[in-house]
């Protein structure tokens, strides 16, 4: 395959951009309801199990992403062979099956499998929205339409928490699991009363084994596809491992009790201000100027972090915390909508096996990154903070690599 195949014929956008948007970020929205609607609920879900060892009930949310990339690997291949709509259906019914199973679970052991089977349901509507995206808009184009998209998916993690913590106060946990369901339904409804498939027959590809190891080869061994998933890796790893414990940060370390989900809430609101920024000037910047500027902000954060961490004996005040994560977390929003675009973009007509690959690797690594930093979280911050720290910088030099391929294949900057 050759660089044309970034040029391929795309579909024509048959939706406004608003309501496109909207769409699609309800559709990869469901991924961080299923994670960040459960954070206020990991320690009544784990009384409720009988689970004795505090770090276990983070498996809730770790597991979820190893379930993700899994799915991942299934639904690329599946989309780019069935279309983007089955995808999203059959999808949608094996999470709800997920979802029930979790429902019912009266062990640890049982509510991690429910998870495992969620993750992998809801990668078939996050594959096919982002090969949907791919379908209709590429380059820098698709960079501004994918931040748009973030910052509408961040208000997600900002209300779930709220809305989980209230869920809570009226009732049980396991109600937390019927709003999952309430909310696929409606998304499903919208989706395919509103949006047509994108990939017709004429573009489709049949499965076979041999074409999938002969297109997964071609991803494994581009240079610049890998070097910004292994960067999208190390950032979502560091930050998987602040995610998974944040409660244990917040409500344990710092006690703040109810304030949780506001204190959370915050935090992913600079998620979203950062990608509205990205959205706005990803076109007059470009992602690879953009991506630099992150990088180096997402690095200079952490410097300042760890220097924190030591003055203040490894737990800081918690508004002085707040600030300075805030300011960090701005810059990792920066990343994650560029790092997934110049990824995508040689990918052209592979898009879906593309997304699956990319999502699944970044996962794979990201996954035992946050169990490892996490692992040494007893009383302090200090491993939040070299993770962040080392991973970044582990991202800013697989970023070099990416950018030099780059030039090398004459892709526009």
């Amino acid at each position: 395959m050759t660089q044309s195949s970034s040029t391929t014929t795309h579909a024509t956008p048959t939706l406004g951009l608003v309501e496109f948007v909207a769409l699609m970020a309800s559709l990869t929205s469901l991924v961080a309801l299923s994670i960040d609607a459960m954070l206020p609920a990991l320690i009544q879900i784990g009384d409720a199990l009988g689970v004795t060892d505090p770090h276990q009930p983070h498996l809730i949310v770790s597991v979820f992403f190893a379930g993700m990339a899994l799915g991942q690997l299934f639904f690329g291949p599946f989309a780019d062979s069935r279309g983007r709509r089955l995808t999203i259906l059959l999808g949608l019914i094996i999470f709800a099956a997920g979802t029930v199973v979790c429902m019912l679970a009266e062990s640890l052991e049982t509510m991690l499998i429910g998870r495992v089977i969620q993750a992998f349901g809801v990668s078939g509507p996050r594959i096919a929205a982002m090969a949907i995206i791919r379908d209709l808009f590429v380059g820098d184009a698709m960079a501004k339409v994918m931040s748009f998209i973030m910052m509408v998916f961040i208000l997600v993690p900002m209300l779930a928490p709220m809305v989980g913590q209230a869920v809570l106060a009226m009732t049980s946990w396991v109600h937390i699991f019927t709003l999952f369901l309430f909310v696929a339904v409606l998304t499903a409804i919208w989706f395919f009363t509103r949006q047509p498939e994108t990939l017709p027959r004429s573009r489709r590809k049949a499965f076979s084994w041999a074409q999938f190891f002969i297109s997964s080869k071609y991803i494994l061994t581009h240079s610049s596809v890998m070097g910004y998933t292994l960067a999208m890796g190390f950032i979502f790893g560091s930050f998987l491992a602040y995610l998974s414990a944040s409660q244990t940060i917040f409500q344990g370390f710092y006690d703040a009790g109810a304030m949780f989900p506001y204190i959370f809430a915050t935090l992913a609101f600079s998620i979203g201000l950062a990608s509205f920024f990205n959205g706005t000037m990803v076109m007059r910047f470009g992602m690879v100027r953009l991506c630099r500027f992150a990088l180096t902000g997402a690095i200079s954060f952490a410097v300042v972090y760890n220097a924190m961490l030591l003055w203040y004996g490894g737990l800081p005040p918690l508004i002085l915390t707040i600030v300075v994560m805030f300011i960090g977390f701005f810059f990792v929003g920066i990343l994650f909508g560029n790092l997934n675009a110049m990824a995508m973009q040689p990918l052209g007509e592979m898009a879906g096996l593309g997304a699956a690959i990319i999502g699944s690797l970044s996962s794979l690594f990201a996954v035992p990154i946050s169990l490892l930093v996490d692992s040494f979280l007893t009383t302090n911050l200090y491993p939040i903070g070299v993770g962040f720290l080392c991973f970044f910088i582990l991202a800013y030099f697989s970023v070099v690599v990416a950018e030099r391929a780059r030039e090398e294949q004459g892709l526009e900057t």
